[in-house]
């Protein structure tokens, strides 16, 4: 007797078995189309090509079991909702992996003393200027940072300066000398991997 027959022929197979498989898959593919985007668009040039690969052979393992049976619209139903969950997914991967470096703009909203002794004390790199607001004079702080440093600079200026306006943008390349913003903060032994110095 042929299993395989018996598999392909059975309607728990049919209903269940392969749009979950094809729900799985998408989820797969999408997470990982989703960080190769972010890696393209960080300049990581060599893994994004790698991801790339396996990203197309999955989605063709996906939509060849769609197109083995076209009548059924429940595999349609798993593959939009895997690519969603795929979406959502590869998004919270890369915000774990905290890849990349980013540019802090702070706006503190009383005196800045402490909080700019704190953030050299800690080797943040600092270029401070003098501003305008609507309120009057305001100081305005630059840093740029390896963004897994992000959360231990938010925590530094909610500390010193809880009520400062702070915006955060990526940076795709930077080029920095000899100061490493954050390196007590993230520890020496951990800044080669988070930080690439760019020609």
């Amino acid at each position: 007797m042929d299993l395989g027959f018996l598999m392909s022929d059975s309607p728990w197979f049919t209903w269940v078995i392969i749009p979950l498989l094809i729900f799985l898959s998408r989820i797969a593919d999408q997470s990982i189309g989703t960080v190769r985007l972010i890696f393209v668009s960080k300049g990581f040039r060599y893994l994004a090509p790698f991801l790339g690969f396996f990203e197309v052979i999955i989605w063709l393992l996906a939509v060849g079991q769609i197109i083995q049976q076209l009548d059924n619209v429940l595999y349609y139903i798993a593959y939009g909702a895997g690519f969603a969950a795929g979406n959502y997914i590869g998004i919270i991967i890369e915000e774990r992996l905290s890849l990349g470096t980013v540019v802090v703009r702070i706006i503190p909203v009383k005196d800045t003393t402490r909080l700019i002794e704190y953030l050299k004390e800690q080797n943040f790199g600092l270029t401070m200027m003098d501003a305008m607001g609507g309120r009057g004079a305001v100081k305005v702080i630059l840093t740029v940072i390896p963004r897994k440093a992000l959360k231990s600079l938010v925590e530094i200026i909610n500390r010193f300066n809880p009520n400062a306006f702070y915006s955060v943008e990526e940076v795709k390349s930077v080029s920095y000398g000899g100061l490493i913003p954050g390196s007590q903060v993230l520890g020496k032994s951990r800044m080669p991997q988070l930080w690439r110095k760019s020609k």
